[in-house]
Formats: C-alpha cells, sequence, structure tokens
C-alpha cells in the first residue's frame, strides 16, 4: 500500500501549525416555529466562536449525520464515533448500524461461524444464550430490531432458554422512553414463549435484569469501572434489587429514584415461583453476546467476560462462556475474540497519511472523549502508527456528574494544546472538547450554556496563542447536541410542553448540522469549494491542502480552494 503523499505544486501549505478544534456535540439549530428556548449555543451567545463565524472568511455549515457519516439514512443521528471516522478517513465508511442490517438482512450475521458455534453449544449443552445490551432504537450504539432478529433466529433454531439483560437509553431517544421499549421486548418474549407452549415446545425467553446505561455496564475509556462492575454483578452474577418484571422494575425505580432512565440503578428478576432467587444467572457454558454495535462503551464489559487477567474490578466468579460482540471493538486488542459482523475495515486514515510522510500529530483530550481523537479518529485501531512522530495526551476526566461541572476540562485541554503549539514540534495537534455533548445528554439547559461558556473561553486562549504563532485553526464539531436541549413536535415545529408545564427535556443528538470555519494567517488566500453537500467525510483532505498535501484518489473533496488556482486531483494510489 503506498502511503506517499505528493505536494502540492501552488501551496506550499500553513506557515505555522495546524490546530484542529473539534467541539463535541455543538450543532447549529435555527430555531422552531415558536421560537426556540433550548438553544444553548444561542443562549451562551459564545463571543469568540460568534466572532469567528461571522468575521472569517470560511465559515459555514457542515452535514454531521445520517448517510453524510456512513448511517443507514438521513433521519439517523450522527454521534461521536462516526463523526469522528469520518473526519480521520476522509471519505464516507459504511457504520455499525447499517452493516448490521445488511448482516442481519442478507442472512450472513446467521450464516457466521460465531452465530453457529453459539447455537450449537446451546443445542448441544442445553444451556441458554444471554443478550446483553441497550435496549431503544436510538441507532447510536444498538438498535431494538437486531435484538428481536437474533432472539427470533434462536427460536428458529431450537434454542430453549434466551435471557436478556437490557439497558436504559434515555439518552440517545426521550429521557423517560424505557417503558415503551421494554413493553415491545416484553410483548415480544410473551408471543414467543405463547407460540412454544401451543406447539408442546420449551421456551423460556425473559428479560433477565438491567439498569440505566450511565450506571450500568456501559463505561468507556475506563472513566469508572464501577459502572461495569455493577452490571456484571447483576447480569451475572444475578445480585441486585429484585423484581417480577422489567416493566415494574423500571416504574418503582424511577419513583423511588426520581431520575431519568440513563441513570436508573440496576435490577435483577426472580423466579416466577421464588422472589429470592433470580431467574438466571450466568454460568460456566452459556452463551452470551453484546448485542450494541458501538464499540466505545462496550470495550470494558467485553473485558470482563473474556480477560483471564483482569484487572478492572474484582470478579467474585468468572464464568467459562462463550462471548460474542455483535462487532469486534477494537482492531488493535481483538476485542472481543469472536463476533457477529465483521466492523468496517477503515485504512489509509488521515493519520497513517501523515504518519508515513513524517508529519508530526499531537492529540489531546480528556478520558471522555480522548479514544475518539486517537481510536475513532484512526479507524477504529487504539495503535500509534509511528510513535515517533505522534504524541497523544489524555486528561483525566472528573468522576463527577457533567452537569455539576460543566466547564469540565476544557481550560486543562487548551493549555495542553498550547503547550504543544509552543513546543515547535507538531506538525498538526487536534483536540477534543467534550463538554457540549457530556453535558448536553444530562438535559440541563443551564449546565449545558455554561458548558458552552467554558469551552468558548478556551477557544479563544487557542486563538490568541494560535496568532502569536501564525498557525491556524480549524473549529469544527463532529454532531449536534446542546443546542437543541427541548424536543421539538416533527409534524408542528413547535417546542413540546411537558404534562406539568415545563418544555420537554432532549438529551439526545440531532439531525442539525456544524460549524467549519477557518483562522490564520493565509485566510485571505481560500475561497469556499463548491461542494454540493459538504459533510465532515470532507475535513481531511482540507488539511491535507492546507498542510501542502494533494489527497488521496478516494478521498472525498477539499472544503475550499486556493484562490487563483484549480485544485489537482491526488495522485495517491493506495
Amino acid at each position: 500500500m503506498r502511503l506517499k503523499l505528493n505536494r502540492l505544486k501552488h501551496y506550499e501549505g500553513v506557515k505555522g501549525p495546524l490546530i484542529l478544534i473539534i467541539l463535541d456535540g455543538v450543532g447549529l439549530y435555527r430555531g422552531t416555529a415558536d421560537g426556540y428556548p433550548g438553544n444553548a449555543v444561542d443562549i451562551a451567545a459564545p463571543p469568540t466562536l460568534c466572532r469567528l463565524f461571522r468575521e472569517e472568511k470560511i465559515a459555514f455549515h457542515l452535514k454531521a449525520h445520517g448517510t453524510a457519516v456512513g448511517m443507514p439514512s438521513d433521519q439517523d443521528q450522527g454521534n461521536s464515533e462516526v463523526g469522528h471516522n469520518a473526519m480521520g478517513a476522509g471519505r464516507i465508511v459504511v457504520q455499525g448500524a447499517k452493516l448490521v442490517d445488511d448482516a442481519i438482512e442478507s442472512g450472513r450475521l446467521f450464516e457466521g461461524e460465531t452465530w453457529k458455534q453459539l447455537v450449537s453449544n446451546s443445542r448441544t449443552n442445553n444451556t441458554p444464550i444471554h443478550f446483553i445490551g441497550l435496549i431503544s432504537d436510538g441507532n447510536v450504539h444498538s438498535h431494538l430490531v437486531h435484538l428481536v432478529s437474533l432472539v427470533g433466529q434462536c427460536d428458529r433454531e431450537e434454542v430453549a432458554e434466551v435471557f436478556i439483560h437490557g439497558l436504559l437509553d434515555g439518552r440517545d431517544v426521550p429521557p423517560l422512553s424505557a417503558l415503551r421499549y421494554f413493553g415491545e421486548l416484553e410483548d415480544y418474549l410473551w408471543s414467543l414463549r405463547l407460540q412454544a407452549f401451543e406447539q408442546s415446545k420449551r421456551r423460556r425467553y425473559f428479560i433477565a435484569s438491567g439498569g440505566g446505561r450511565m450506571v450500568t455496564t456501559m463505561d468507556r475509556y475506563e472513566a469508572d469501572w464501577s459502572i461495569v462492575e455493577r452490571g456484571y454483578h447483576a447480569h451475572v452474577l444475578g445480585e441486585g434489587p429484585r423484581f417480577p418484571d422489567s416493566l415494574t422494575a423500571i416504574r418503582v425505580l424511577r419513583e423511588r429514584e426520581k431520575v431519568a432512565d440513563q441513570y436508573l440503578s440496576h435490577w435483577v428478576i426472580h423466579d416466577p415461583n421464588n422472589p429470592d432467587v433470580p431467574i438466571t444467572t450466568i454460568q460456566d457454558g452459556h452463551g452470551v453476546v453484546l448485542f450494541n454495535f458501538r464499540g466505545d462503551r462496550a470495550i470494558e464489559i467485553s473485558r470482563a467476560f473474556v480477560e483471564e487477567n483482569f484487572t478492572g474490578f474484582h470478579r467474585p466468579f468468572h464464568p467459562a462462556v462463550f462471548y460474542a460482540g455483535m462487532l469486534e471493538y477494537d482492531e488493535d486488542t481483538h476485542m472481543p475474540p469472536h463476533f457477529l459482523v465483521a466492523p468496517p475495515v477503515i485504512d489509509r486514515t488521515l493519520s497513517e497519511y501523515l504518519a508515513a510522510n513524517r508529519v508530526s500529530q499531537f492529540a489531546v483530550s480528556e478520558t471522555q472523549k480522548f479514544g475518539h481523537v486517537t481510536y475513532f479518529w484512526n479507524g477504529n485501531n487504539s495503535a500509534k502508527f509511528d510513535p515517533k512522530t505522534e504524541e497523544w495526551v489524555e486528561i483525566e476526566s472528573d468522576r463527577v456528574p457533567f452537569d455539576q461541572a460543566p466547564q469540565m476540562k476544557a481550560d486543562e485541554i487548551a493549555s495542553r494544546a498550547i503547550e504543544a503549539l509552543e513546543s515547535g514540534k507538531h506538525r498538526f495537534i487536534r483536540l477534543n472538547f467534550p463538554n457540549g455533548d457530556m453535558v448536553g445528554h444530562t438535559g440541563s439547559l443551564t449546565a449545558a450554556v455554561e458548558a458552552v461558556k467554558a469551552v468558548d473561553r478556551a477557544v479563544a486562549r487557542i486563538v490568541e496563542a494560535a496568532d502569536r504563532y501564525d498557525a491556524t485553526v480549524i473549529v469544527t464539531a463532529d454532531h449536534g447536541n446542546c443546542e437543541q436541549m427541548f424536543a421539538v413536535d416533527e409534524k408542528t415545529g413547535r417546542t413540546v410542553m411537558g404534562p406539568g408545564g415545563e418544555y420537554k427535556q432532549q438529551t439526545s443528538h440531532t439531525l442539525n448540522p456544524v460549524p467549519f470555519i477557518i483562522h490564520g494567517p493565509d485566510t485571505n488566500r481560500y475561497a469556499p469549494a463548491h461542494i454540493e453537500k459538504p459533510g465532515l467525510g470532507n475535513i481531511a483532505a482540507t488539511i491535507l491542502l492546507l498542510l501542502g498535501y494533494e489527497r488521496p484518489d478516494d478521498y472525498l473533496e477539499p472544503l475550499i480552494r486556493i484562490k487563483g488556482f484549480q485544485e489537482q486531483r491526488g495522485l495517491v494510489k493506495s
């Protein structure tokens, strides 16, 4: 594979370093028919971002959702994983949700060796298959349709016992929507049990445990192993508050805890005939499938099942199970070893090209988004392409609710980026401010406004430092979130009111575009390129142009052109 980049003949590249600032979860929203009160960006009126958008010649919108980032349709929200994949890959890559859709629709998933081994193990040893994952149709980490397809195939292949360990969403879907999704699932499982009874077959298909995704099972980047430990104890050991069914668990815990679905405590379903005994535990010889397709919040629970010398937390019991993920979540560590659908092959990323051409790179964020500017940016690869020219810095995130500390680590991230700039060692610097996304997901508009203000202050510091060193700054985002903190009725275009007369919170990502701004000493030489639907996938070629390189043939076009010159097509062959 040839990774040599050709230099541009008509432009030598920016004078100083190039800095890419990713404002995670900060989109652009025009508002609603009745005037929109939930736009944290507008309310914050961030002076630096507003000034840049108003004054810079290169300042426009990019598409950051749907087909522009490899999702199945334009009704699918963008997310941090696919957003960073697209930015780092320079082209549109078919993503997890569509990969799974296609594998199920074509039947390839059920013809694969992993699925066959799961079913054979269950039928031969008369052991159950357990499914763990997020129960919603948010299509960011999972989709309920995928789970239903897997369970339905178990039924068709005469698997006698299936247990589901379901995690409540309330983050990529409305904050209090779990009863709808778990209700649909309970009805489906009941229908399979009834059908089996009528045919004199044995089917024990039940929901067995669960909990809110932000406190149970779905931690990422080792931010808080206790989240995974809590889920492990519920799913594997059957430890936790016991209820007769999932709907009762959700209703009782909501009333008791007064929190949204994503924060609801873990729970366990008890045996129908004995309330003191869990309906199941995970034992030696069982099959276990994590049906989430997104990787970041799937790796730690996978490690807890797979690794022999596991150190994340103490496992009182480590069952010898056949464990599989929906995808291979980390290509570098091959976690997990067994998976149902092959992940997208994302090679020839921007970082790989720059490393091969000895262009020094620096990446920084705090724990919550560190993997996004490294793992996802590098095409789902957790390793550096060239440790000699790449430097990564992770700033440990605070373990406090994000709405209580909306500034997060913005100031520290800015300081490390400025230090990298001042060192003179790096040609390309990239960083991610998680605030707009992580605080936006809490549903607190007040906190989201403060988050935007904190990020703006940090951006101002970086821009001021960049000006001192003749550096060029790109400001963009991976998807929207905090610009739309209240739900909007799709039919009327009006803000949705709750039963108490308050606005209904929205905690999910959005379908809104994101900003793209270039600030630097050469901007008078740039003009917007004529691209019909510019998106995140065009950023990599833009970075190469700014660094003075032609783009590879299969990269999308750059978002800008150099005035007075016709942009040449790249000559790099893979």
